[in-house]
């Protein structure tokens, strides 16, 4: 009976410990969705910013405005903001937060 018990317990423990490992591995991954998703990664322009215009980013054309002066088309942008449904974006040297 004694052994019964302690397999019991040690196989709860372990069940335990794999799911806080579990639990603490989520909270820990980047973001994969939604606003945050966006910030920091590139995108490439498809019209001029001047300061306006629009880029592409996996596979979409987004509105954007270029909080570093005018970029070219076809050029790397990296998202630094999303406000309602406009991307503010920079040029990859002049990367800064807001």
């Amino acid at each position: 009976m004694t052994a019964t018990i302690i397999v019991i317990i040690v196989l709860v423990v372990l069940a335990l410990a794999f799911v806080i490992e579990r639990v603490v591995a989520a909270h820990r991954r980047q973001v994969t969705t939604g606003r945050e998703e966006l910030i920091g990664k590139t995108a490439t322009t498809r019209t001029p910013l001047t300061p306006t215009g629009q880029v592409f980013f996996r596979g979409e054309r987004w509105e954007a405005i270029s909080e570093s002066g005018n970029i070219e088309e076809n050029q790397t942008v990296t998202i630094i903001k999303v406000k309602d449904l406009v991307l503010y974006v920079v040029k990859p040297d002049n990367n800064k937060t807001t």
